[in-house]
């Protein structure tokens, strides 16, 4: 996984393609939610948000 950031860190530097930094933080941040809301301990917090 670090790996992959890593890579993908350098190529944003390289190809000057740093505007994508945005939309990729928030694409693995709404993963990292879908992935915490299958525990059943959160569900109750985050349905409210919605």
């Amino acid at each position: 996984m670090f790996e992959f950031l890593k890579d993908l860190w350098l190529y944003g530097k390289k190809h000057k393609k740093m505007w994508m930094l945005p939309i990729i933080l928030s694409m693995m941040l709404v993963g990292a939610l879908i992935i915490f809301t299958e525990s059943s301990a959160l569900s109750p917090f985050i349905y409210t948000l919605f």
